[in-house]
């Protein structure tokens, strides 16, 4: 590995997708790299020189170079866009030192060749999250009037740019604040990139499958014959360096050798021989590869180091990988019709799109969804997930017009924060069902992730705030579909119930109830003997009734109808409504012969799949607010408190109350002062100093969060009620040996609550609120989010905990300032999203009263940031 200079900031390395959908690496520039600067700059031509650095500089200078290459990574700041081990681009910012540390001039240089796939965006985005994080706030450059690119990329990016023409040259700045405007624009490129990126991979032109053997079973011999037999409108092409032919077609011994465009590579050697074979591809100018083959780090250490090695040979040359391990892809397009997977038959063609991890559970999900008659769009197996995720899929289908709705089957998740962010912009416009096996605190062989020290409630909690459906099977993901797929979504919770059994109405009222579903209208059971003109009237009365939101309609097969023009009358009766419908024909499971009416063998699994997509629904129709940007945010000088901090102790550690009260404070948290005394004479002192009444309260966090409650007393109006209290509180600690008193004012009468963040390895930042006491302690009563929040996340929290009712006045108390609650827990989600090296925030008590807020205690710990999997700039960690 390349050795790397002091304070070199590994964390700012990213992998990006460019706008065509090739892969680049992002970094921080080293001095090793002034050669290939020299080589950048002479590759530029002329115009590019002098738009850049305003004169005719056909070479640089040693000693530029030097400067351009070596910088602290403080004050200069450089980062280097890498294609295929050469520098694409390089961006900059220096900050005006002897004027302003909040300012700097930033400056980029774009290759020629390379100009038009967003490398300027990604440099501009990169070095502004990064500027923030160390307190820039506002970004200049002096661009020549003719150099109108440069401009458009700062105004592109949705930043209010200001201009000032002088002397010849335009002085552009801007703040870099984070604008609704300019996250739009990162998420709105992020979104196209992959989208493009996973476009390239789903829809080739030409495939090429490597390691196509002769030999019957081969794995090799089965892709080329199944995506043959799928009626593949591109070109196939087959390696084989032992053979002439394979399947008729003829083998070439190299990929190098076949001398056409190929747009992606199915790889089916042995695991040794796969890196080589990735970077023979991108000589070949293949731009994706999956790779089916295993023996990758699910075999073990040798496995993990070859898997490595894939992905950075990918990543040199730009590459996208659908695997190791991958059971492969199926698109099911009109006119294109490509299986190259392991499944030896094509499934039928329809709007479901999935993704699945594991090669066992590709064959389970296919097999399903034929059975059931459910048509798939696309298909695609993540293997060992070393690069393509669920993540990239999804982006792909926010856009997809032959995909109505998502299934996910996922065994691991290396990037929840981003998961949280695309499966909320994918579930506003399509239904996206979640199966997620374990708890999420497992390792699963082969996949690289981050451990998390969350419970499972809190994963359960992320998934709930992305707006996915979560199922807990493969049976109850196609339950789900096939409804989500084929009918309306539903517009209410209220349900009409038809049946010609009682029993029958009897468990589908039942299931209704147990899933928070209201009976509309029903249960109406008609005799075993009603004819096909009583159960269509029965139908059309329950779904022209305007109580009713969705039909529920359940039959056993009758004495004297037959079995299908009962389902004929359902299907009819059902395609002229816009209200969906689950029906209930014993023995039945899938879609019905028309292709439209879901079917299932029980009513328990009908009403439970009707109740997720009518919480969905709710979801979807719910506003889920703005984004909370509370004002008075000092970041600088939260930046400030934690390097001194981390200065002393490079390790981290607890912060000082001092410490943790200036750090919140720069959030616009204000702590009431707690401070400590020695004597009863000093506490009656400080309390007429900080005002009267007071409290009187031990400072050791054991006795504070534990179950001896006899650690405070208040209500203390006079200073002889001050000493006598800190006596009789001294004497009731001497004998437990603890030690530490601490005055403080008295706060208002209200309901005490806690509100907690803390940095998981896996989620990031994690926020939590809960009543104090008993109900968050004893019977974990507590609700969590994943910011950055919006207002309607942050109400959420607050009415989501079961004890929330002693918020809102209960039993005659006065209700709280839900307001200044919110802001407060707003105020945290924020800090905890901007600051990284905060492990641990607890606020304990917080005392939320008719007239606002008391933070009455605080603890913070805080270390070196060790990197998010989603930092707030474009990458492609998993």
């Amino acid at each position: 590995m390349t050795d790397v200079p002091p304070g070199y900031p590994r964390e700012w390395e990213a992998d990006v997708v460019l706008t065509d959908g090739s892969v680049a690496h992002v970094r921080p520039i080293r001095p090793d790299d002034a050669e290939l600067v020299h080589e950048f700059h002479a590759r530029q031509s002329d115009e590019s020189i002098y738009l850049r650095f305003f004169a005719p500089i056909r070479r640089l200078s040693q000693r530029d170079v030097h400067r351009f290459t070596n910088v602290d990574y403080d004050k200069r700041v450089a980062l280097v866009l890498i294609i295929a081990d050469e520098i694409a681009g390089i961006g900059r910012y220096d900050r005006f030192e002897e004027t302003d540390w909040t300012s700097a001039e930033i400056a980029f240089n774009v290759a020629d060749k390379h100009q038009g796939r967003g490398i300027g965006s990604v440099l501009l985005e990169h070095l502004a999250a990064i500027g923030r994080e160390t307190g820039v706030r506002l970004f200049t450059a002096d661009v020549l009037p003719q150099n109108r690119k440069m401009i458009n990329v700062f105004q592109d990016a949705g930043y209010e740019v200001s201009h000032e023409f002088d002397d010849g040259v335009i002085a552009v700045s801007f703040a870099i604040e984070p604008t609704e405007a300019s996250r739009a624009v990162a998420l709105s490129r992020e979104h196209r990139s992959e989208a493009v990126s996973m476009r390239r991979v789903l829809h080739p032109s030409s495939v090429v499958v490597i390691g196509a053997s002769r030999r019957p079973g081969s794995v090799g011999g089965a892709l080329v014959r199944h995506i043959h037999e799928s009626g593949f409108s591109g070109d196939l092409y087959v390696v084989n360096n032992s053979a002439q032919e394979v399947a008729g077609r003829r083998a070439w011994s190299r990929v190098s050798e076949i001398g056409a465009s190929i747009d992606l590579a199915v790889i089916a050697v042995p695991a040794t021989e796969v890196p080589d074979v990735v970077r023979e591809c991108a000589f070949a100018g293949v731009t994706s590869v999956v790779v089916v083959s295993s023996g990758f780090a699910e075999s073990g250490e040798e496995g993990a180091r070859l898997q490595r090695q894939l992905l950075a040979t990918a990543r040199v040359h730009g590459l996208r990988v659908l695997g190791p391990n991958s059971f492969g892809l199926i698109n099911t397009g009109l006119g294109f019709s490509l299986n190259a997977s392991l499944s030896p038959t094509m499934p039928t063609m329809g709007a479901l799109g999935l993704f699945a991890q594991s090669g066992a559970l590709a064959i389970s999900v296919l097999a399903s969804a034929e059975r059931r008659g459910l048509g798939i769009s696309t298909f695609a197996s993540a293997g060992n997930r070393v690069d393509i995720s669920g993540n990239d899929l999804m982006q792909y289908w926010i856009d997809d017009e032959a995909t109505a709705a998502v299934g996910l089957y996922l065994e691991s998740m290396g990037n929840p924060r981003k998961f949280t962010r695309i499966s909320r912009q994918l579930s506003a416009v399509k239904p996206v069902i979640v199966v997620k096996s374990g708890a999420g605190h497992h390792t699963v062989p082969g996949h690289t992730v981050r451990a998390t020290r969350e419970r499972p409630e809190a994963f359960a909690e992320m998934l709930r705030q992305s707006g996915v459906i979560r199922v807990e099977n493969t049976h109850q993901l196609f339950d789900v579909a096939q409804l989500v797929v084929h009918q309306p979504l539903p517009q209410g919770r209220s349900v009409a119930i038809v049946t010609n059994s009682d029993a029958l109405g009897t468990l589908a009222a039942d299931a209704a109830v147990e899933w928070k579903l209201t009976i509309g209208h029903g249960p109406v059971a008609l005799p075993s003997t009603a004819s096909v003109a009583e159960f269509t009237q029965a139908l059309e009365e329950a779904l022209e009734d305007p109580a009713v939101d969705s039909l529920i309609a359940c039959f056993i097969p009758p004495i004297v109808t037959p079995d299908t023009d009962v389902v004929s009358a359902v299907e009819t009766a059902v395609a002229e409504s816009d209200k969906p419908c689950v029906a209930t024909f014993l023995g039945m499971r899938g879609v019905a012969p028309d292709g439209s009416l879901p079917t299932y063998p029980m009513p328990e699994d009908a009403v439970r799949a009707l109740a997720s997509a009518t919480d969905y629904a709710a979801w979807r129709h719910r506003d889920r607010g703005e984004r909370v940007r509370p004002g008075g945010v000092n970041r600088r000088r939260a930046h400030d408190v934690i390097e001194s901090v981390l200065a002393e102790s490079a390790e981290g550690r607890a912060m000082t109350d001092e410490e943790a009260a200036a750090l919140l404070e720069a959030y616009g948290i204000p702590v009431w002062p707690s401070i400590p005394v020695t004597d009863a004479s000093q506490a009656a002192q400080v309390a007429q100093d900080l005002g009267l009444p007071a409290v009187v309260k031990a400072t050791d966090p054991a006795l504070r969060h534990g179950t001896f409650h006899h650690w405070i007393r208040t209500d203390l109006h006079t200073p002889d009620a001050v000493q006598q209290a800190y006596a009789g509180l001294a004497r009731v600690l001497e004998p437990r040996g603890v030690q530490g008193i601490a005055v403080q004012s008295m706060a208002p009468t209200g309901v005490v609550v806690e509100i907690t963040s803390a940095e998981d390895p896996l989620f990031g930042p994690v926020v939590g609120f809960g009543i104090a006491g008993v109900p968050a302690d004893l019977l974990g009563d507590v609700t969590h989010r994943f910011p950055p929040l919006t207002d309607t996340d942050v109400a959420d929290m607050v009415s989501g905990v079961r004890a929330a009712p002693l918020l809102a006045g209960y039993r005659g108390t006065d209700p709280v300032d839900q307001l200044a609650l919110h802001d407060l827990l707003a105020r945290v989600s924020v800090l905890a999203d901007d600051l990284p090296e905060v492990t641990l925030l607890r606020l304990n008590p917080v005392v939320a009263h008719a007239s606002g807020i008391a933070v009455l205690g605080a603890s913070v710990s805080v270390a070196r940031d060790s990197g998010r999997a989603d930092a707030g700039r474009r990458s492609l960690t998993r």
